[in-house]
């Protein structure tokens, strides 16, 4: 029996799979918003009755894409910390992650503009999102409290923070100045906004180096969270 329901629940696994790389495909050449469970079954060539047993709507299978998207793009800048490690520099480390996340964005668009690009309509993302989409933000909080565990950081002396923040945040924010978070999220958002603006085409006859912009724009939100080595005088 162990060997029986071990096949079968490697072949749910690849069918699974299957469905959610056509579903990406479509995502590619329609959109998010034209997604469609039947068009998937048939260039499956599957009855729309066996893909239900899989994905039971639209909705449930949109879901499972983005979790896989804030999955990929987290898993990329928790590999660029770990390369990292709290040794090296944490501007260098800082770095490291929103360089990570804008490989990662360029190489994969459509997964991108998936998570971070128009709502959905009539798609309202359930909480098993929420943890998978912390990702990057913790990553980057990780390199924030271990400067401000070393006794290095510099945060913004603001007695607003908590009163701006939520209370949700301030549990992820833990491990470092309640001060510095405003300044943290100043920084999630440029380097989504950065990253977005190229993607999407509106840094066209700008920016000639998207790149390097990025560097220098994260370079001064690192600054005005606390991290040392972020200063004006930062080449």
């Amino acid at each position: 029996m162990t060997a029986i329901r071990g096949a079968r629940e490697r072949a749910r696994r690849e069918v699974t799979a299957a469905i959610k790389n056509e579903a990406r495909a479509q995502l590619a050449a329609e959109g998010a918003a034209k997604l469609s469970l039947r068009a998937v079954a048939r260039e499956l060539g599957m009855a729309s009755s066996a893909l239900y047993r899989y994905f039971p709507s639209r909705d449930d299978l949109l879901t499972a894409l983005i979790i896989d998207a804030y999955d990929m793009v987290g898993e990329a800048a928790e590999s660029a910390l770990a390369a990292a490690p709290p040794s090296r520099p944490p501007l260098e480390r800082w770095l490291a992650v929103c360089h990570a996340v804008r490989e990662w964005a360029l190489g994969h668009p459509h997964e991108y503009a998936l998570i971070y690009g128009s709502p959905i309509p009539g798609y309202a993302a359930p909480a098993s999102t929420v943890g998978p989409a912390s990702r990057v933000a913790l990553t980057l909080i990780a390199v924030i409290a271990d400067t401000h565990a070393r006794g290095d950081l510099a945060p913004p002396a603001d007695s607003r923070a908590p009163d701006i923040v939520t209370p949700e945040l301030t549990r992820y924010t833990r491990a470092m100045p309640p001060e510095a978070a405003p300044a943290l999220i100043t920084a999630w958002t440029t380097l989504f906004g950065l990253i977005s603006f190229e993607l999407f085409g509106h840094f066209h006859n700008v920016v000639r180096d998207p790149g390097e912009f990025l560097t220098r724009t994260m370079t001064a939100r690192a600054s005005e969270v606390g991290l040392p080595g972020a200063g004006p005088d930062t080449p």
